[in-house]
């Protein structure tokens, strides 16, 4: 097969992929449910008068909770809740792309910790790799400016997603890891951490247990956060900086 061949197949299975996803009813249908999950959505935020600790919150609709039954049931309501001395400014936003979460790194203020929640729309919306690997590299750069304590913590495989049918997800498992693998190398070479939530779909709880994802098939549901509230804690090493804080 010539070089040119190698090309266009690519670009033609992904044009396919994304006619395919938007066509479906079964998509249609998946995509309502999704944005009125969005509308209602509201992230949380708390500001204890006797504070001791401080998080900030970027990202997108993960980050905000979108999937949640309650703020409260979202990965920031589940940390404020266990940890009342904790102060949460959370300024994630539904839709929000690596592009966007650069932009919500507004003033200069310290944090004691740095919590970044995206990369999810950047997979679906089908960004360049050359704009979301730089955008990932802004936003954690500027994360490293705010705090000394700095998680990247991304969707995990989209692809595993029940939103998404073949091959529309295979499409979307492939773009995942390689962001991934770009949220791996700037956090390397910023000092950050990762919490790794991608799998694949054999090993995917969410793959395998419908009850941890929202009606949309999407976003988390409250169990689903609560998955991702016991990885984060497993993996970026804030159990013990949080304790201060409960």
């Amino acid at each position: 097969m010539t070089p040119r061949k190698w090309t266009v197949l690519p670009v033609v299975a992904t044009v396919a992929a994304v006619v395919l996803l938007f066509t479906t009813g079964c998509a249609a249908w998946r995509i309502g449910q999704a944005a009125d999950l969005a509308r209602k959505s509201t992230p949380f935020q708390q500001s204890p008068a006797d504070a001791v600790l401080s998080l900030l919150i970027v990202g997108d609709s993960t980050g905000v909770g979108t999937g949640a039954s309650s703020p409260d049931n979202s990965l920031a309501g589940l940390l404020g809740r266990a940890h009342p001395r904790l102060r949460i400014d959370n300024r994630a936003r539904d839709g929000a792309t690596f592009a966007d979460v650069v932009r919500q790194f507004d003033g200069t203020q310290r944090y004691d910790l740095v919590l970044v929640q995206a990369g999810g729309n950047d997979v679906i919306r089908l960004r360049s790799d050359e704009d979301v690997r730089a955008d990932i590299d802004r936003a954690t750069a500027l994360a490293r400016e705010r705090s000394d304590r700095v998680v990247l913590m991304p969707a995990g495989n989209v692809g595993n997603a029940p939103f998404f049918f073949p091959p529309a997800s295979w499409l979307m498992t492939d773009r995942a890891r390689r962001m991934h693998g770009f949220i791996r190398e700037s956090a390397e070479r910023h000092g950050a951490v990762v919490v790794n939530l991608f799998k694949e779909r054999a090993d995917d709880p969410f793959a395998q247990k419908p009850e941890l994802n929202a009606v949309d098939g999407l976003h988390p549901s409250d169990a689903g956060y609560q998955v991702w509230r016991d990885e984060l804690l497993a993996q970026s090493g804030w159990a013990e900086v949080l304790a201060a804080a409960r």
